[in-house]
């Protein structure tokens, strides 16, 4: 069996080759611009069978997803801007240096929150002794989905403490969040009612957060329940003869019931 390394090395070569004379005119013709979506589609893959619990399609899925960084990095490297050990040592370098408790004489980073903490302010150190003046926020994508941008966002806030004392202090921020909602939908105002649901949305996720969940994963899973239960609304009704189209709400209510209940 392959060492890591020995491993990870003729993935490197497979893409050289790819790449190189006599290679694939499909690799050949791609940019880092034109892999952006198959590293989007290939993150979402990974965190399906993450929310599977698929070990067997986890180790396939990570091995696709390491392929689209050596993809990228053969390109760059083509283009004499970098290796892709270059990214590697990079990595290695900033694990090191973000953990003292671990490979330095750094004590008191005992629990987790703790450890992001430390990290952010070493991040901060790292950013201000390269001249850098970056805002804690500067470096969470954009491109992110908003709700996990959003967990991200109370997340840096947070290690810098600025965040609820309780729980139970964000439950009381969701609950003002609805009245306002609703005081915006009965003055029929949509310009106010988009920015209220906006600032609903947002405190949900730094509820999850604070309750230690993923609001992307834990949203991902209830589209799938809710698209499971509806499916077999929708074969219930087909075993009648019937469709949905033509059912009344109150007909697909009752199903909807029995489907929940089975």
């Amino acid at each position: 069996m392959a060492t890591a390394g020995e491993a990870f090395q003729q993935l490197v070569e497979i893409m050289k080759r790819l790449r190189g004379p006599g290679g694939c005119p499909w690799d050949h013709e791609q940019t880092i611009q034109s892999l952006r979506g198959f590293v989007l589609e290939e993150t979402y893959e990974v965190l399906d069978a993450i929310d599977r619990g698929d070990h067997d399609g986890l180790r396939g899925e990570i091995g696709d997803f390491i392929f689209e960084g050596v993809f990228l990095a053969q390109i760059e490297a083509d283009g004499g801007h970098f290796e892709v050990a270059d990214s590697l040592t990079d990595i290695a370098e900033k694990l090191i240096r973000r953990h003292p408790h671990v490979f330095a004489t750094a004590e008191g980073v005992d629990t987790p929150g703790k450890v992001v903490e430390q990290w952010e302010q070493i991040k901060s150190r790292e950013q201000q002794d390269a001249g850098k003046k970056r805002s804690l926020l500067s470096g969470v994508p954009k491109s992110m989905p908003s709700l996990l941008r959003a967990h991200e966002i109370g997340t840096r806030v947070a290690a810098v403490g600025f965040d609820w004392a309780r729980t139970a202090d964000v439950v009381d921020k969701i609950e003002e969040e609805v009245a306002e909602l609703r005081e915006a939908i009965a003055h029929d105002s949509h310009e106010r009612a988009e920015e209220e649901m906006g600032d609903l949305l947002f405190s949900i996720a730094n509820l999850a957060r604070k309750l230690g969940i993923e609001p992307e994963s834990a949203l991902r899973k209830a589209n799938e329940k809710f698209s499971g239960r509806f499916t077999k609304l929708e074969g219930v009704f087909e075993e009648q003869g019937r469709s949905v189209h033509d059912a009344t709400l109150q007909d697909m209510e009752e199903v909807w019931r029995q489907v929940k209940e089975s």
